[in-house]
């Protein structure tokens, strides 16, 4: 007998940004996506075009935005952008490269690998303990809310691991072990027992 899912989330990380080639650390900078980033969420538009949901869901942030409005050109439905689901706030970090912070901070860098759950970079920078703790409840919200419906979320490279190791059950120490592109695909079903993790970084 087959089961009817609960839920499926079309979970998409949004396209590429402006300065990527530098691997800045932005956080909750705003900025915008590269015409690679744009085509990369027209594309994604194109791939979810036959799908049926009843609601987008989107970080606030404008990277993530422009990928939810290009895929909403195909769908009839609201989109709500929230703060909640945000990137992880980098504090002092916000807007450097890997190679800035690695020079600037490398007392830093070790308290993080002694510590990778409960870190926070200087500057009331968040820790990915504090980010699954800000997840949690609006995720469950939106579940709830859209029980029995397909949905698309266009959120951050962060925010959808933490989002897919709820899902497999992982540890959150095991995060990064999950990769996420710019404009990738994730498709997740719930059921009224378990999950199903149908899609990784497509």
């Amino acid at each position: 007998m087959v089961m009817d899912r609960d839920t499926r989330v079309y979970l998409v990380r949004h396209g590429q940004v402006s300065g990527y080639e530098d691997f800045p650390v932005y956080g909750h900078t705003d900025v915008h996506l590269t015409e690679v980033g744009i085509l990369q969420m027209k594309q994604m538009a194109d791939r979810l075009r036959l799908t049926e949901p009843k609601a987008i869901y989107s970080s606030d942030l404008k990277r993530a935005v422009t990928g939810a409005r290009l895929i909403a050109r195909h769908h009839d439905v609201p989109i709500y952008t929230l703060p909640e689901i945000r990137e992880m706030a980098f504090g002092a970090w916000e807007g450097q490269t890997l190679t800035e912070i690695r020079t600037k901070y490398p007392e830093e860098l070790q308290k993080r690998e002694r510590d990778l759950l409960h870190y926070r970079a200087p500057g009331n920078g968040e820790s990915i303990a504090d980010l699954a703790a800000r997840i949690g409840p609006v995720w469950d919200h939106i579940l709830s809310e859209q029980k029995g419906n397909d949905i698309i979320i266009t959120a951050h490279g962060a925010v959808n691991r933490i989002i897919l190791c709820k899902a497999l059950g992982l540890d959150l120490e095991r995060m990064f072990h999950i990769h996420q592109a710019y404009g990738c695909l994730n498709i997740i079903d719930y059921f009224p027992d378990t999950t199903l993790v149908r899609l990784i970084n497509g």
